[in-house]
């Protein structure tokens, strides 16, 4: 860029913010000047009302205007100069003439109040933009919905929605594939690089719930889940803890030698590492998320309201569908947020 056209811009930088600090001062100085001693009360009816500015006194406001303008606010060379001035129902429009540029100001007839914003005329009706009506989304429907519980393994708002939906996996088996996935931050290759909101503990059983998923049929996994639930979930501090999830495999006729290696090898990892994938690609960070056929649930936690959103989400609807569950749990409020 040569020197003459950093000058020039300079120059227009200078003059644009020149004409943006003047303005807010036009506009400072003329309240200022309302209040201060320019504007005086115009003259009253023998009723009372107040009469009509004749155009000499109407350009006398606007003259003092101007030439206070000139004297206490415009430096330079520049100077302002009157435009035109005009009334209409009680209301005086003056307009400045600075650089090129119209600056209307307007006031009461009477001089005491300045409005800074052009009058609306309460005559003519202004059309109203249209309102986007929200829609709500609904559910895909599928022959067999795919339903995705996203927990944290001892979020008590994760449990509870569990309990929830155990009764219904045992009502719907096969005929919609219900998954658990779980919410962890998984670093690396190792358990150890498995950041869990309630600790090292809540990794650990990510990990073997999620080799018991791989291994064990649907049956299996809930029923050591619900016994987790129960009787585990509350202890993940203590140190009783690695003795409660082997009797609870153990009662559900799993392994938990084989998912003790399962979770403490790349192999659990990677498992609980495409459950952090799933969740991140759908937005998901709160315990508990349900989604069904793709679409976040909103209702109440109860086995039966899960069953309708689940039943509803069937391009046909089995018989199971129309039997009714527990009503007992709660509304779509809480959860365990990373």
């Amino acid at each position: 860029m040569t020197e003459e056209n950093k000058d020039e811009k300079t120059i227009k930088t200078s003059n644009n913010n020149k004409w943006r600090y003047t303005t807010i001062a036009l506009i400072a100085i003329v309240v200022l000047l309302i209040a201060a001693f320019l504007w005086k009360p115009g003259e009253t009816s023998a009723t009372g009302g107040v009469l009509a500015l004749s155009d000499t006194k109407a350009n006398e406001i606007a003259t003092k205007t101007i030439e206070f303008l000139n004297k206490n606010i415009i430096t330079g060379n520049d100077t302002a100069s009157l435009d035109s001035v005009s009334e209409a129902s009680g209301i005086l429009n003056i307009t400045v003439l600075y650089q090129g540029r119209k600056i209307p100001i307007y006031t009461t007839e009477d001089g005491k109040f300045l409005i800074l914003s052009s009058p609306i005329d309460t005559t003519i009706s202004i059309p109203q933009p249209e309102q986007a009506v929200e829609q709500p989304t609904e559910t895909p429907k599928t022959d067999k919905p795919i339903v995705q519980l996203f927990v944290m393994a001892f979020c008590p708002y994760g449990v509870q929605a569990e309990n929830a939906m155990k009764p219904v996996v045992d009502l719907l088996g096969s005929k919609a594939d219900i998954q658990v996935h779980f919410i962890a931050n998984v670093g690396g290759t190792t358990p150890d690089t498995i950041q869990s909101l309630h600790g090292t503990v809540e990794a650990q059983e990510d990990l073997r719930q999620v080799c018991i998923m791989k291994y064990y049929d649907q049956k299996t996994y809930w029923n050591y889940m619900m016994t987790i639930d129960t009787n585990c979930s509350s202890k993940y501090r203590d140190a009783t803890y690695d003795a409660c999830w082997k009797d609870a495999a153990t009662k559900a006729g799993i392994d938990a030698s084989k998912i003790d290696t399962c979770s403490k090898a790349a192999e659990g990892v990677a498992l609980l590492k495409a459950d952090d994938d799933l969740s991140s690609s759908k937005g998901v960070s709160g315990s508990p998320t349900l989604i069904i056929n793709g679409v976040t649930y909103s209702g109440a936690r109860t086995a039966d309201a899960y069953k309708e959103g689940i039943c509803n989400a069937f391009t046909t609807q089995p018989s199971e569908c129309s039997q009714q569950l527990s009503t007992t749990g709660s509304e779509a409020s809480g959860g365990c947020a990373t």
